[in-house]
């Protein structure tokens, strides 16, 4: 199945959807029940899915569930965790043998009583056409995950060599997550450590030695930043952003400067300090086009 934010970007969801969405929380909670009806009208109307209800605490059980779902679409929060919760809303249907065309009739209804409550609310024609669109792209993303998520459950129930392959692709992505938490458990060791090299370096310097503390202390804030900036990249990565790359390369220039700096007080041979700074010129370059890169792919 295609990432969230993928999909999203597939239906053009943006910022501005999102925004639209919560600005209608209130009008939608104030309506949850006329929603609800129509959509619960519909269900016991059909033989097939009136069977289903037949059990009073199955039935509330599941009525309560759908207001929840409707309410979530208001809510403003389209992360990973309402990416997981539609994709399980989709394998509970499959186990519980309900046909991907009923999710679909009931879609139906859920985007016409929504629309026919905008058209209702909303006076000024623009603004009503755009909240109607983000409505819509929303119950589309809910749709597409949903059924993609009927189809991969249907094929891991009748297909062995994709129960396979499922359980090895989850297995991978359970191990990728664990490496994930093992290296922001590093970088936060390695950040406290370099807090700690900053400390001692200010240290040195108010103890009098002036010219190496200053420098040092420099060096040491500099690769503070730099672990910051990892940490920031890595979190990002956690919400399904890209890794930037270029802040591999600053974590090298920064080392390289530091060297430099170090070097240069302890009055190291000159060649060597020519190497240091031919490769801190080298990277430097390396990053300003690899940062260029990324900017124009954002």
């Amino acid at each position: 199945m295609r990432s969230f934010k993928e999909i999203k970007a597939h239906y053009h969801f943006t910022e501005e959807d999102e925004a639209r969405l919560v600005s209608l929380k209130d009008l939608m909670t104030d309506n949850t029940e006329t929603v609800m009806e129509a959509f619960h009208s519909w269900l016991f109307e059909n033989r097939e899915t009136a069977t289903f209800y037949s059990d009073e605490e199955r039935k509330n059980r599941i009525f309560s569930l759908q207001r929840q779902w409707f309410l979530d679409l208001f809510a403003g929060s389209y992360k990973l965790g309402y990416y997981e919760r539609l994709i399980r809303i989709g394998q509970k249907h499959v186990k519980s043998s309900v046909e991907a065309h009923f999710m679909n009739r009931a879609m139906n209804i859920i985007r016409n009583a929504c629309i026919g409550i905008i058209e209702h609310s909303i006076d000024n024609t623009e603004e009503r056409i755009k909240h109607i669109i983000s409505v819509e792209k929303l119950l589309d993303i809910n749709l597409d995950i949903i059924t993609s998520s009927y189809i991969e459950e249907e094929l891991r129930t009748y297909s062995p060599a994709y129960r396979v392959s499922s359980a090895l692709i989850t297995f991978s992505e359970r191990f990728a997550k664990t490496m994930n938490l093992v290296l922001v458990l590093s970088l936060i060791g390695l950040t406290l450590g370099v807090i700690v090299l900053f400390v001692s370096d200010v240290y040195n310097f108010l103890r009098g030695d002036m010219g190496t503390g200053i420098i040092t202390a420099l060096g040491s804030l500099l690769v503070l930043w730099v672990m910051i900036e990892l940490m920031n990249t890595e979190i990002d990565h956690l919400k399904g952003g890209k890794v930037r790359i270029s802040v591999f390369i600053g974590v090298a220039l920064v080392a390289f400067i530091r060297e430099t700096l170090i070097a240069t007080l302890k009055k190291e041979d000159i060649t060597s300090i020519q190497y240091l700074i031919a490769l801190i010129l080298i990277l430097g370059i390396v990053y300003w086009l690899i940062n260029k890169t990324e900017e124009k792919i954002k």
